[in-house]
């Protein structure tokens, strides 16, 4: 009886084992088919272009063991299976990602329908996906006959600095009747269209495509970017009207920080690539008898510059007069005889001006100079690409949650978020009423609006109504702004709430993150990167979405591109700013500041920006195993290497270019060189790998060399014995430990010494943007976890939770840039983002290390889960991290990490994509320890213990969803960390002997003779009170010069006795004979407030001679706040005996 009870509990067992099997193997299929990154893209013009699939499965250990692609030229034979373009036969192999493309040569216009088979390890028989496509654009110049179109613009070049020019948007358009009938029906229609500006497109009435700033922003001297679009469907039989709004965009309007600074055409910051905008469109249909008919732009065309919009600047705003509309202005019927003909371009002729920007100096220890030269304006013709971005979209609306009257007319609307975009505005008024739209991104505590961080961006619309009864609605079409409140001026009647929706616009990248955990702050800082950088991924990666700059600046691309791809689908995105990055290489070698270039401030580079053009496309590969991405950047990576070898001195790097160093950090300011031989290591390293991973053995190994070649200087010169480096700052610590320059016996120590300065500063942070990146996850992998995760947890100053107790919606661009007790009042408002997301790098570290997702070589073909819990009771001041939930979509699909401690046990849900498999890390001493899903792990054909080493298991798991728990959680801290006084590092940061230093001039401030030496003030006064002399800034950039008695050489120490009382950050510079004081020949530090008079110590960096020495006593200046000041006794300048 027992026999036949097993029997037929075995055989139940059996079948519910097989249909389990069943419904695993039904539910395995290849899923999200995409070519080069995009989703059926249109126009695309990569002959040899790559698709890439998912597997999906529910079931567990799934892996693909062949594929095979088909690519038709419709869908009908697709679906018959007649892969009339290309048939890659069944292929043994588990590739899914990047298969390029090896059919028949893909020609233009032409349509690839395709869908991929697979062969699974799970699977009775293949599958097969749902189709997909993807259309080539026109791959040659001969393809084009349209012509680039422009109107008579009789406008002298724009020299005005003091007044803005504003040219309005232009309105093209032109009547069409197509040549179908009962046997010639339309099959497909197309139009490929490009501006030199940026353009907007309708048919028929109709606005084509939902993407703003078309085609996107380059140099336009080199290269510019066309669209594609099917309008098949708004095509209609007879008569057709296409039209374009055109307006200055990027090309001709202002460009970042040109106006503030005077550069550009004319010094005028506008007109950087052409004085007139102009724009070409070439519409194709396709009948069903084979014939095709072309509408391209030509001199026909009609233009009109009276409607509407009478200012379009993407800085500056736009001013919309609805009085002026013209209904049905793109529509068929028309009557546009009051407009004028367009005229082609290339007709413009030459159009001469000046162009001012910074010039390289040209001997050895001068500075940069902004210098002109003459340039033409005049119409040039680019090469054409397709755009392989993705377009700016609005992909989010806000309500208005809150609305305060200021004055009778004037209103001012809180959405609660900061972001970028635009707004939907909903008003009705009598006819002429002109309504002001100002944006910014915090209030005054008077309520006013803060614009004081706009600098020159006017970031102001205006709407004039046109009096319809049933009200008006204006949306901004050429601009957008960076704001979380809207001040209206003159509005008619009385808003309310809905009068005003904010419109978020950004690149749309599909997002691919989520993050959870049990400290409500973490999570809002999680929201707040993620609301940054959506606001900054707008065309390209920039600085900040508000004021007169919103350029793509490589230091905090590279510092923050590795987070971005945690939080979104880059691929695409970066492949297009990366054409930008390695276009705008300089003839050295290095890479600048900021991509596009559009002209130079100061060097055109800087140690660290520079390197961007390298660690972009590493982390590119390293997120979606892209190899192309590399062999397409290859040459400039190798130039810019060839660059960093010839400027090195003994394989380590030197001071020069833009003295960006690690920007605002707090405190000292570490060493440009030192700064300079760590990223040549981080450079070289990666080169090496990448090399590898195109097969490029011999220089593989070259970069290698140079990789341990500069480790081992280094080590030489800034390494000591007990694993300190002898540059004593946080950054300098953590970078070393970061580049991988610290030998492996040595790491813990020198993850000691960087926890002992955290201490010594209260367990506060004092990095900048180069050292924040790193700070965390070395202090983690230096077994200083527990000090990691209290940083991340701080609200007091400087942190991320300080921020967020402030207020904060986004990353802000400093610390404090905002605070409750003093306003704005810390720093100069005109360098103060509230959205800028160098610093929310540390997001990087919230998934790869607290919750323990990342990837074990490139594109997560395998995967590694390895949370990191902080100890229980770790933190004195708030409770320690106890749970986390994180997900993150990666190109293989989504992987999961849900970690939580509790009751003695780590409890660990994962879900590892089908096709890749992954090593788990969980805390335990022994196996038995361990069970998933309430089951010993033994048995468990998924999962196989790898080791247990460390009170550490690391497991081998297949693809699917696991429930892990184990009882060999870490018991609690033994001491709980938690903040106090920080001690004033800022006075001898660099621990400079005097002992034994000759004094070689002295001036003292008291004294009338030695004040009088000082020359060249500018924006700063010394007043005498009480026999004490104070500094006190009247403006910006205050600064003070004094010329040494007798030139000076040797190792030279500036000693200033001062008291700041509040703080300042100050800045000495030097120069040699015959050269003036520039960027790189400085150091600058945050000197503490403090309550009594101290001598701090300032090192120069050269070895002389020096002829005069500089002091800006205060960084940052703000009519608004309280004047900089500073009680000061003397400065003094000594030399340093021989070591």
């Amino acid at each position: 009886m027992h026999s036949v009870f097993t029997s037929i509990c075995l055989t139940l067992l059996l079948g519910l084992v097989s249909i389990a099997g069943a419904a695993r193997a039904d539910s395995t299929r290849p899923t999200r088919l995409r070519c080069e990154y995009l989703q059926d893209p249109i126009g695309i013009d990569s002959i040899k272009p790559r698709l890439s699939y998912r597997i999906e499965s529910d079931g567990r250990g799934v892996r693909q063991t062949a594929y095979r692609v088909l690519v038709a030229s419709t869908q009908e034979r697709l679906d018959a299976e007649v892969a009339d373009i290309w048939d890659s036969g069944k292929v043994e192999s588990d590739q899914t990602l990047f298969i390029e493309y090896a059919g028949l040569p893909l020609q233009s216009r032409q349509q690839c329908f395709w869908k991929v088979q697979v062969w699974c390890n799970d699977l009775p028989a293949p599958v097969w996906s749902e189709s997909a496509s993807w259309s080539m654009g026109l791959l040659a110049e001969s393809d084009w006959s349209a012509q680039y179109i422009s109107y008579s613009d009789t406008v002298s070049v724009h020299t005005d600095v003091n007044e803005l020019h504003l040219p309005s948007a232009r309105q093209y358009r032109k009547e069409f009747a197509t040549q179908n009938g009962e046997s010639k029906q339309i099959a497909r229609a197309t139009i490929y269209s490009t501006a030199l500006g940026i353009y907007e497109l309708h048919l028929n009435g109709q606005r084509v495509g939902d993407a703003y700033f078309a085609p996107g922003w380059t140099d336009y001297d080199q290269r510019a970017y066309y669209n594609t679009y099917d309008v098949t469907g708004l095509v209609r039989g007879g008569e057709n009207a296409l039209g374009a709004w055109v307006a200055d965009g990027w090309y001709s309007g202002y460009v970042g920080f040109g106006l503030l600074t005077g550069m550009g055409t004319e010094k005028t910051g506008r007109a950087t690539y052409g004085k007139t905008p102009a724009w070409m469109a070439q519409l194709e249909i396709e009948y069903t008898d084979g014939s095709r008919q072309t509408i391209g732009t030509d001199p026909s065309w009609r233009v009109t510059g009276d409607g509407p919009i009478q200012e379009a600047d993407l800085l500056m705003g736009e001013a919309y007069d609805a009085r002026a509309e013209m209904p049905g202005w793109s529509a068929p019927g028309f009557d546009d005889s009051k407009w004028s003909s367009a005229i082609a371009a290339e007709s413009t002729g030459k159009i001469a001006a000046t162009f001012y920007q910074g010039r390289n100096p040209e001997r050895a220890g001068g500075g940069p100079r902004i210098l002109g030269e003459p340039i033409d304006l005049g119409f040039k013709r680019p090469k054409l690409e397709s755009f392989p971005g993705v377009p700016v979209r609005i992909t989010q609306e806000l309500p208005a949650r809150k609305m305060t009257a200021r004055e009778p007319g004037t209103y001012v609307f809180d959405l609660g978020q900061n972001f970028a975009g635009v707004i939907r505005l909903k008003l009705k008024g009598p006819a002429g009423t002109h309504v002001q739209i100002r944006y910014g991104e915090m209030l005054h505590p008077d309520g006013r609006l803060m614009t004081e961080n706009l600098r020159k961006a006017r970031a102001t619309d205006f709407y004039t109504l046109k009096g319809d009864p049933e009200g008006e609605v204006y949306q901004p079409r050429f601009t957008f702004h960076g704001f979380q409140f809207v001040e209206l001026q003159n509005f008619p009647g009385e808003p309310t709430l809905e009068t005003v929706t904010g419109l978020v616009m950004h690149s749309d990248t599909p997002m691919t993150s989520e993050f959870a955990c049990s400290d409500p702050m973490v999570n809002q800082l999680f929201q707040n990167v993620l609301w940054t950088q959506r606001s900054n991924f707008l065309d390209l990666p920039t600085d900040c979405p508000q004021r007169d700059e919103r350029m793509g600046w490589t230091g905090d691309a590279q510092a923050y591109v590795a987070t971005a791809a945690y939080n979104a689908d880059i691929g695409a995105f970066y492949t297009k700013w990366l054409r930008e990055l390695m276009e705008s290489q300089r003839p050295s070698g290095a890479f600048p500041g900021y991509a596009p270039f559009p002209f130079q401030h100061g060097w055109d580079f800087g140690t660290a920006w520079a390197d961007a053009g390298v660690i972009c496309p590493w982390t590119l590969w390293q997120a979606y195993g892209d190899t192309r991405v590399i062999e397409t950047c290859w040459q400039p990576m190798t130039d810019f290497m060839k660059w960093r070898a010839a400027t090195s001195v003994n394989d380590l790097g030197v001071a020069h270019g833009n003295a960006w160093g690690d920007w605002l950090a707090q405190g000292a300011e570490t060493p440009l060189d030192y700064v300079d031989s760590v990223y040549f290591a981080i450079s070289a390293k990666m080169m090496s790998e990448m090399a590898a991973a195109i097969g490029r053995e011999d220089e593989a190994a070259a970069y290698r060399d140079q990789f341990q070649r500069t480790k081992k200087a280094f080590q030489a010169k800034y390494l000591q014995a007990d694993g300190s480096i002898n540059v004593n700052t946080q950054t300098a610590q953590a970078l070393a430990l970061f580049a991988d320059l610290i030998p492996e016996d040595q790491r813990e120590a020198t993850g000691r010494r960087l926890a002992e300065m955290l201490s010594e500063n209260g367990n506060h942070m004092a990095t900048g943007f180069l050292g924040t990146r790193p700070l965390l996850p070395v202090l983690s992998s230096a077994g200083q976890h527990d000090l990691a995760t209290f940083l991340l947890q701080s609200r007091e100053f400087p942190s991320w939770g300080y921020e967020i107790q402030n207020g904060a919606t986004t990353i802000w661009e400093r610390w404090d840039s905002y605070t409750k007790e003093d306003a704005f009042g810390r720093h100069n408002a005109a360098m103060n983002s509230f959205s800028h997301y160098a610093f929310g790098a540390v997001c990087e570290w919230m998934f790869e290390t607290l919750a323990g997702i990342s990837s074990d070589g490139p594109g997560y073909k395998h995967i590694t889960i390895h949370p990191h819990p902080p100890t229980l009771g770790s933190n004195a001041m708030h409770d320690s991290i106890d749970w986390v939930r994180a997900s993150y979509d990666s190109i293989r699909g989504p992987i999961r990490s849900e970690w939580k401690l509790a009751a003695g046990t780590f409890e660990l849900n994962v879900t590892i994509p089908a096709n890749t498999n992954a090593t788990v890390y969980l805390p335990a001493t022994q196996a038995s320890e361990i069970t998933e899903g309430g089951m010993p792990i033994e048995g468990n054909s998924n999962v196989r213990l790898i080791q247990i080493q460390d009170s550490l298991a690391a497991l081998a798991v297949g693809s699917g969803s696991y429930t892990f728990r184990s009882t060999g959680a870490p018991k609690a801290a033994a001491v709980a960390l938690k903040t106090s006084k920080p001690k004033d590092n800022s006075i001898n940061p660099l621990k400079i002997d005097l002992t034994g230093a000759k004094e070689l001039a002295r001036w003292d401030f008291t004294k009338t003779t030695d004040l009088d030496k000082w020359f060249d003030r500018k924006n700063v006064e010394i007043e005498q009170r009480d026999g004490l002399s104070y500094l006190v800034a009247t403006g910006d950039d205050s600064q003070m010069a004094v010329r040494l008695p007798t030139p000076a050489t040797g190792r030279l120490v500036i000693e200033l006795r001062a008291l700041p009382a509040n703080g300042a950050t100050s800045q000495f510079f030097w120069a040699g004979p015959n050269n003036g004081f520039n960027a790189t020949q400085q150091t600058k530090r945050m000197l503490m407030a403090t309550e009594q008079v101290n001598a701090y110590l300032f090192l120069i960096t050269e070895k002389g001679p020096v002829t005069k020495i500089r002091f800006d006593p205060f960084a940052t200046y703000d009519k608004y706040a309280k004047a900089g000041e500073m009680m000061i006794e003397s400065i003094a300048v000594f030399e340093l005996p021989d070591r």
